[in-house]
């Protein structure tokens, strides 16, 4: 399994590539490493973080989809429905946009630094914008 540094605000995890439940979502996300972004918080999803991505096209199927990431899942949508976006749960999630509820791919999952998101997701909430920058450990 693929091993990444995720650095978000002030804060580092470390997160496992999900490649045998999700090996189209992981193999496309590691072709964009590092990958540089902001996350805000979500707005009907509840207690998580998102990276909203608009029509961009990752051209990926559903696989290992969720609608209720755990806390410390990152999900993909690959669009369609909704917008095309990326979701770290920092707490509970049922996730959803204006058009309902939706499934996005789980394909990371934080392993370390754990203790941390719950501070990210309230700085996101309060403070705004937080950049977000996933790496090859």
């Amino acid at each position: 399994m693929t091993a990444l540094r995720i650095k978000a605000g002030p804060y580092e995890f470390e997160a496992t590539m999900l490649e045998a439940m999700a090996p189209k979502t992981c193999a496309r996300f590691a072709s964009l490493l590092p990958y540089k972004q902001q996350i805000i918080h979500v707005r009907w999803s509840g207690e998580g973080c998102w990276i909203p991505l608009g029509e961009f096209d990752f051209g990926l199927p559903y696989e290992n989809p969720t609608s209720h990431p755990a806390p410390g899942d990152i999900i993909l949508h690959p669009g369609g429905i909704s917008e095309t976006e990326i979701l770290l749960a920092y707490g509970a999630v049922a996730f959803s946009s204006k058009v309902g509820q939706l499934a996005g791919n789980h394909f990371l999952t934080i392993t370390k630094g754990y203790e941390n998101l719950l501070p990210l997701g309230k700085m996101t909430l309060w403070k705004g914008a937080q950049d977000i920058v996933f790496e090859r450990i």
